[in-house]
């Protein structure tokens, strides 16, 4: 694959084990970055993890909501 670079694979494995739940201090330790700012360059987010957070978040809702009914 010509085409494909290692910077691609880091973007790609680090967008993959954020969005299986690491945190941006467990993908800092991975990648070897001391900062945030470098770490954040190879995050990146798609519609479908957008989905789970705002799913999340109406569950979150309703949640308290039903709590405050009771």
């Amino acid at each position: 694959m010509p085409s494909v670079h290692f910077h691609d694979l880091r973007h790609t494995g680090n967008t993959l084990t954020a969005h299986a739940g690491a945190t941006l201090s467990n993908l800092m330790a991975r990648m070897g970055h001391e900062t945030t700012r470098a770490a954040r360059i190879y995050l990146h987010t798609t519609s479908a993890r957008d989905r789970v957070v705002a799913d999340a978040l109406g569950a979150l809702v309703e949640s308290e909501r039903k709590g405050k009914k009771a």
